[in-house]
């Protein structure tokens, strides 16, 4: 059995894999004292840990202690790669790519073998292209929803605005609806912009991963969610590692 675990720059994502088959999973926090509640597995059971991570390299160690005095089984950290079983990493410098990108691209890849744009909405919101060869055109980073807030609440004293109010698309009567209502806006415009590339591309197929998927769902972008590409990717490529 392998424990597979996405981990972002606060939260984390962990699932236990059986022949191909997931018996548990769960949600964390990194920084916690425990990172992976809720894994209650028996430690003889886990041969081996797969990670895919963006976090920090502190937080990335603090991880890696706590599951070893979790589970006897080597960890091991997965990278992004220059190309794999047909999918072209576009970046010169592919060890700068976030490991979550290139394993959910992967994952999107084996599934899919054609074209497709993949939106993770996490703490930051990327989007890849991917065209019908395998080769990654490219992409865009931006700040993520929560990443907006927290700049907008830490940076600016005097714009107070309750972070749960339904986002709308008007213009807004109050500093908590212009807020609000001023993210949804500038989602749009990536959802339109999306939309718009697809059709100039001929990329039919757009997926989005990521804790904010259905937000943008919501918003009107028409992509297929799937929550767990990262850990299905990196899922395959621990098993190539280790010739399963």
């Amino acid at each position: 059995m392998r424990l597979l675990i996405d981990a972002g720059n606060s939260r984390l994502k962990w699932c236990l894999d059986e022949s191909g088959r997931i018996v548990d999973q769960g949600f964390g926090v990194i920084e916690d004292a425990d990172p992976v509640p809720g894994l209650s597995v028996v430690d003889a059971d886990i041969s081996r840990v797969a990670v895919s991570t963006v976090a920090s390299e502190e937080r990335r160690l603090h991880l890696l202690q706590h599951l070893s005095s979790r589970v006897s089984a080597p960890a091991t950290c997965y990278w992004a790669e220059a190309h794999r079983d047909g999918l072209t990493n576009a970046y010169h410098e592919f060890r700068q790519m976030g490991a979550d990108r290139w394993h959910a691209m992967y994952g999107a890849w084996l599934e899919h073998r054609q074209g497709f744009i993949l939106v993770d909405a996490g703490s930051a919101i990327t989007v890849d292209y991917v065209d019908s060869g395998g080769r990654h055109l490219g992409g865009y980073i931006l700040p993520g929803l929560n990443m907006m807030r927290r700049s907008l609440q830490v940076d600016a004293a005097r714009i107070n605005f309750n972070p749960q109010q339904v986002a709308g698309m008007s213009p807004g009567l109050s500093t908590s609806e212009c807020v609000n209502h001023g993210f949804a806006w500038l989602s749009s415009g990536l959802i339109d912009r999306i939309h718009r590339d697809s059709e100039v591309l001929g990329i039919n197929d757009i997926l989005a991963t990521g804790g904010d998927a259905e937000r943008l769902l919501h918003l009107g972008l028409a992509a297929v969610c799937r929550p767990s590409l990262v850990l299905e990717g990196l899922a395959a490529i621990d098993a190539k590692a280790h010739a399963e």
